[in-house]
């Protein structure tokens, strides 16, 4: 029986919506609708495996990269793999570099063998370690070196002063290395015995501290007896291995002899015969090599001779051992017994040899060329005659002779069109005028030589070196009143008033927005692009290489063999390089890496520079194992598909620089360095190769400044922004900003001396300023030079102005 009055729900019920599944398997499929996606990806299904199965996978995976860890020490300086290579790196000038050499030599039971010719440069061989060992001293003050052989070096062994540690050139050299990238290093601090224990302790504590910053968790090792570099070198052999990306995926090798052989035509070029240990990967001999500093060259052909640093070498008759050491030199006998044992492992292959050609050569005739049809030999008849002109000439002129008679008005125009039309051009052909007026100015006013006599002056009164320094301040000075006008007026210019705004800024076009307007990136090319070299896709042409590499397919020398490179075609100034003391480095080249292509590196302002740097200026380029000069464009890193240019390199912000270089594949660092003008170079910025884009875009941005002469409730009257009727009926279809944030376009010109009539989206402020954005496509000088002076030894510059103390006019 139903209870009587029993509730029963009403119309206005809330009713609840069904529960659904979730986000999983079945219920995409249903939101699908039926639909199949176009390439269905097969997931990993983690549930096949059980708990204990995952355990063991992952036991075994981290085996694997145990075992590989310990297989790559065993083979580093042992039977079968390169020798140990330590490049000792003095940072102070008191620093005992060859107390550190001669302590390293006092091994037990060690064979030390010194190549003729090199100081500094030894191999220690260990039999009874099974261990080899080779050891190379970077001079000091000299950056090229210290750089050079930290690209190869396995480990870098730095050597510490007792009391400071390093010194202010040793801080800049750390600065480059760390910049450039850090292989496994050791610290080793010689010396500190003549000072007591107590003091000796307090010093060790005081330099553990300073040196924490730059080498957190290091540990100090010093250096004064024969058990203490035992220590040293076990450290060395134990510690693990730190890998430098640009080096591993190509072969290399530092040349431990050469030999130079004139060729028949020339005694300045010639074969060079270059000797040392694989390293990194295979070397092809069909593939290039890249000697830095020097080029790229060619291999001819590959030989292996007698390896000079065998832990189990020959015995000579004759030759006698010592009770505990043996110190061994290369002689004229041991060569010759070199060569005679010396066997040709492979010859290049004309046909897969890599070409040496890193441009391509346009053919200016290479666009198709068609007979004009009728409709177009009448329009350029029209157009003749509607552009003909009525000139004064003398009697008896020819209509061609008629054509090249210019009129005073064309010749300004002419001088406006020309390629070279942007401020930075102006500032330049300025600053090439002024000397040569005082040039001319001198030579007038220079007596001839009967009217002179000789005189002596007074020391008191050669005061020539002090106002070069005065000179250079001033540029200086004028570098960081520009940098601070740019911070403060970004992109601002001044209408000129000789030429017309139409004229001066006729290859410039306005956008509605920076952001989303498009710009075809094949338009308007220059000439140089088509010297330059591009790919289709370079990720995928990258990812493909580097699964080359990985498998290992290519055939050649592998590595730890001793091998003798014969490179073609080498200037004798190279062998002259290495006579001098300058270590050999050759890096394979991977393929297409000798062509030419634009190259975008992300970079950042280092700190210890400050002085101001214009967008192409001339820059030193460190990037990965090359090495060149270039003139460089700054512009801005974004994710949009356009960039705009900078002026100066910014100190607070990433910026990427656009230069002309051969291709390189990332990761790969990079160093800029500028040359002050006595030939020291400073580093002013480190970073990373970004990408080889010939397509990215970099916009030069120009701002027209104009002030409200009249303001009413959303018009105003513009003044000052241009200074005749044409100029502001060109530039009306572009659109105005101003510094408050309000938007507007040019309604009428007013007059003739260039006030406009403007309407805005609201009442204008009698304080802000009506802007006029205006840009162009802009593209890197072709300035590439592969040849780099030798720096002089780095002293801190002392005259640079800070930025607190500049002044605006």
């Amino acid at each position: 029986m139903v209870a009587a009055g029993a509730h029963r729900p009403g119309p206005l019920k809330q009713q609840n919506k069904a529960h659904k599944g979730g986000k999983h398997s079945g219920s995409s499929q249903r939101r699908a609708g039926g639909r199949v996606s176009v390439k269905a990806q097969p997931r990993r299904r983690l549930r096949d495996l059980s708990r204990v199965d995952r355990r063991h996978q992952a036991m075994q995976l981290r085996r694997q990269r145990k075992e590989a860890v310990l297989a790559e020490k065993r083979s580093l300086g042992s039977r079968d793999g390169p020798p140990h290579l330590v490049v000792l790196v003095p940072l102070h000038s008191g620093a005992a570099a060859h107390n550190t050499l001669h302590l390293l030599q006092s091994q037990d039971s060690a064979i030390v063998r010194v190549p003729e010719g090199r100081a500094g440069d030894f191999a220690l061989l260990c039999p009874r370690l099974k261990q080899r060992w080779r050891f190379v001293t970077a001079q000091a003050g000299d950056l090229h070196t210290v750089l050079d052989l930290a690209k190869v070096a396995d480990s870098l062994l730095f050597i510490l002063d007792p009391a400071d540690g390093w010194d202010s050139a040793g801080e800049y050299c750390l600065s480059c290395l760390f910049a450039q990238g850090l292989p496994t290093y050791a610290l080793a601090v010689p010396g500190g015995t003549d000072l007591p224990p107590k003091k000796r302790i307090d010093a060790r504590k005081k330099l553990a501290k300073a040196i924490e910053k730059r080498f957190p968790e290091a540990k100090l090792f010093p250096l004064n007896t024969e058990q203490e570099s035992s220590l040293l070198l076990r450290h060395l052999a134990t510690q693990k291995q730190r890998h430098l990306v640009f080096r591993d995926r190509c072969p290399h090798l530092l040349a431990y002899a050469a030999e130079f052989v004139p060729s028949q035509e020339s005694d300045l070029v010639g074969t060079l015969k270059v000797s040392g240990f694989v390293r990194g990967q295979t070397l092809s001999v069909n593939s290039l090599v890249h000697i830095v500093g020097h080029g790229d060259f060619q291999i001819s052909q590959v030989d292996a001779p007698p390896d000079p640093l065998s832990l189990n070498p020959r015995v000579v008759k004759g030759q006698k051992r010592s009770q505990d050491m043996e110190i061994q030199s290369d002689s004229a006998n041991g060569i010759d017994e070199m060569e005679e044992d010396t066997k040709v492992l492979m010859k290049a292959d004309p046909k897969k040899q890599e070409s040496l050609q890193s441009e391509v050569v346009p053919d200016p005739m290479e666009g198709e060329q068609t007979w004009p049809t009728e409709e177009e030999l009448q329009e350029a008849e029209a157009s003749l005659k509607a552009n003909r002109r009525v000139v004064k000439v003398p009697k008896g002129t020819s209509k061609y002779q008629a054509a090249w008679i210019v009129d005073d008005g064309e010749e300004g125009s002419e001088k406006d069109d020309d390629d070279e039309d942007d401020d930075d051009d102006f500032e330049d052909m300025m600053e090439e005028t002024l000397p040569q007026e005082g040039e001319s100015s001198e030579e007038e006013g220079e007596p001839a030589e009967e009217d002179c006599e000789t005189m002596t002056i007074p020391e008191s009164l050669r005061d020539d070196q002090y106002d070069e320094k005065m000179k250079e301040d001033e540029e200086m000075l004028e570098r960081y009143k520009q940098e601070r006008m740019d911070e403060m007026f970004p992109d601002e210019v001044d209408t000129p008033r000789d030429v017309p705004a139409r004229v001066r800024f006729q290859k410039y076009r306005g956008l509605k927005s920076f952001r989303t307007s498009p710009w075809d990136p094949k338009e308007n090319l220059p000439r140089d692009y088509a010297r330059i070299f591009q790919f289709q896709d370079f990720s995928r042409t990258r990812k493909n290489l580097f699964r080359q590499i990985e498998k290992e397919e290519t055939e050649g020398a592998l590595v730890g063999w001793y091998i003798t490179v014969h490179v073609c075609n080498v200037p004798v100034s190279v062998m002259d390089s290495f006579k001098e003391g300058k270590p050999l480095v050759l890096f394979s080249l991977l393929p297409h890496e000798q062509k030419m292509s634009v190259l975008n590196f992300l970079v950042h302002r280092h700190p210890s520079n400050s002085d101001p740097v214009r967008a192409k200026e001339e820059l030193i380029f460190h990037c990965g194992f090359r090495r060149f000069r270039a003139s460089p464009l700054f512009s801005q890193h974004t994710s949009a598909d356009k960039h705009k240019l900078e002026r100066f390199l910014r100190p607070d912000a990433a910026v990427v620089v656009t230069v002309y270089a051969p291709i390189t594949f990332p990761p790969a660092s990079v160093l800029l360095f500028k040359q002050r003008s006595n030939g020291m170079h400073d580093l002013i910025a480190t970073g990373s190769l970004l990408s080889v884009d010939p397509d990215r875009i970099v916009i030069k941005r120009l701002v027209l400044s104009g002030h409200p002469f009249k303001i009413f409730t959303k018009t105003a009257v513009v003044r000052y922004m241009f200074f005749n009727r044409e100029d502001v009926m060109w530039f009306k279809p572009v659109e105005l900003r101003t510094k408050w944030g309000r938007r507007g376009h040019i309604k009428e010109p007013l007059g003739t001396h260039g006030h406009m009539k403007c309407h805005f989206d609201g009442q204008l402020k009698s304080q802000d300023t009506v802007l006029l954005h205006l840009y162009k496509r802009v593209f890197p000088k072709w300035t590439y030079d592969p040849h780099v002076p030798d720096p002089v030894p780095w002293v801190r510059s002392e005259s640079a102005l800070p930025v607190q103390e500049v002044e605006m006019d």
